[in-house]
């Protein structure tokens, strides 16, 4: 089952807040603690992504007072990760997040944070194949692997999000969810099984896979999407990926999953039409007469 561009479109910032209970079905709609229903309905209304987490293997809450949180900001060329405790939501400045801000109840971390989905109650097998990867990680990884509520895709599963960047991964066995953590904490991207970066179009997202397998190129920020243009459903880009340039023209393309409609129904992915590197331009000033 293709992966590519499929990372989810409305995610730049992220509220992760620890939460050991049984997590409801929708996060919207649940029996939370108040203190945990107020804060991820205030980051629902500010555009920011919200996650319920918990230590793999861990089913109860640790000692102390207050509700432990994270947030992250993907967006830029700088994202950045940040954690407090806060004592409610009035104690977590969601305002400053949104501006691109350390909330003062935060403090930056300097390493990234890798989530694990294992909502069973909105698919089963992202807890039958996820538990088993967010513990093999953690053991990797130690204190950087957090289970989590759902994070789209459960066709995907066991899927993989690696933070502050919003990298997605997908179809995760154990070996490359490490593979893969292991890149990201380089600065790179494992194109195998990714999935697409979060907040950016799906389109975008399909250039990008695109030009980064032609290219090679596997730095987190040395792709970026120039321009772009739609003509009806065919997408064309100009990509620059390092010192390279290219061309991307794609459109979408309908995949049967092999499980039928039981699993995922008909998925629509995107086909490459073409792909051109562009000469360098060397511009020539003329001498004056």
């Amino acid at each position: 089952m293709p992966t590519l561009a499929s990372a989810t479109v409305g995610a730049r910032l992220w509220l992760l807040v620890e939460y050991a209970g049984p997590w409801p079905e929708r996060l919207e709609n649940s029996g939370l603690p108040e203190e945990i229903s107020e804060l991820l309905r205030r980051a629902r209304e500010r555009g920011i992504r919200p996650q319920l987490i918990r230590r793999p293997g861990r089913r109860t809450r640790t000692r102390g007072e207050g509700v432990r949180v994270l947030v992250a900001y993907g967006t830029g060329r700088s994202p950045w990760l940040a954690s407090g405790v806060v004592a409610g939501p009035d104690d977590l400045d969601l305002d400053a997040l949104v501006a691109g801000v350390v909330p003062e109840s935060c403090i930056l971390e300097d390493e990234p944070v890798f989530l694990v989905c294992t909502h069973a109650k909105r698919n089963a097998c992202c807890a039958r194949i996820g538990l088993p990867l967010a513990r093999s990680l953690a053991e990797s990884v130690p204190g950087r692997v957090w289970e989590t509520s759902h994070v789209g895709g459960d066709r995907y599963a066991a899927n993989l999000v690696c933070l502050p960047h919003g990298i997605f991964y997908g179809s995760m066995s154990q070996a490359a969810a490490l593979a893969a953590a292991n890149a990201y904490r380089s600065g790179e991207i494992i194109l195998d099984r990714y999935r697409g970066r979060a907040g950016i179009p799906e389109p975008m997202q399909a250039v990008e896979h695109f030009a980064r397998a032609h290219t090679g190129e596997r730095s987190i920020g040395a792709v970026a999407v120039e321009s772009s243009r739609s003509d009806g459903d065919v997408t064309e880009a100009i990509v620059r990926c390092g010192d390279v340039r290219v061309q991307v023209v794609i459109e979408p393309s309908a995949f049967q999953a092999p499980c039928g409609a039981a699993c995922a129904e008909t998925i629509t992915t995107y086909r490459l039409v073409s792909l051109d590197r562009l000469t360098p331009v060397r511009y020539a000033t003329p001498a004056l007469a």
